[in-house]
């Protein structure tokens, strides 16, 4: 069996993981196989989730699954995280029934201000600070609306937390952050007090 069959792939109730995969199960009881990457340090592995690496039908369950958690907080405007978030985040504006949704961005543009940015970083890239930008011309699709910031996979909270930042200077504040994937509870520390909701959680791995 190569990678490429079962990594990122929906299987049926009850499937078991082969090697190199970690089984994770959606709210309707299918299993979404997961490839497993060892950390850099080489102290442990993760079950890696890239939302624009997996086939629609992955991306469309997990959109249509946080939508559902996402509706009882009645966002009327997503936000989405670069990059691999922006994947998810519109999806999600789509199965919410929105028009449209805000993407937040790592390049600047000649029109944007600086004081409409934050530094950000990722468990993935950890040797890589960026900025992360709002365009001033989205800001009226958020003043007044009750925001859900949306991240593919939330580790660490590093990108979440700069999300937060962001929004924060632009004086404004998301009535949920959601994500299709919580990896491991190194997150909650950062996240304490925020409402959160996900799909799927899964462990630290030990190697």
């Amino acid at each position: 069996m190569q990678d490429e069959d079962f990594w990122q792939a929906i299987q049926p109730p009850g499937t078991q993981a082969p090697p190199g995969a970690h089984a994770a199960t959606l709210p309707d009881g299918r299993v979404l196989m997961l490839p497993i990457r060892k950390l850099k340090n080489g102290q442990g592995a993760l079950a890696s989730l890239i939302i624009n690496q997996a086939g629609f039908a992955v991306v469309e369950a997990l959109a249509a699954a946080l939508a559902e958690r996402l509706a009882p907080y009645r966002p009327e405007i997503v936000v989405g995280l670069p990059t691999l978030g922006l994947t998810l985040a519109g999806a999600v504006a789509q199965q919410l029934g929105h028009a449209r949704y805000v993407p937040f961005g790592t390049s600047e543009k000649f029109w944007y201000r600086p004081e409409l940015s934050v530094p950000i970083s990722s468990v993935t890239t950890p040797d890589q600070v960026k900025r992360l930008f709002v365009d001033p011309r989205m800001l009226p699709l958020l003043q007044g609306r009750r925001i859900a910031l949306v991240d593919d996979v939330i580790s660490t909270g590093c990108s979440i937390t700069a999300g937060l930042r962001l929004l924060e200077a632009c004086g404004l504040s998301p009535v949920v952050v959601g994500t299709a994937m919580l990896q491991t509870e190194r997150w909650a520390e950062a996240l304490q007090g925020q409402a959160v909701e996900s799909v799927l959680r899964t462990p630290f791995l030990p190697t």
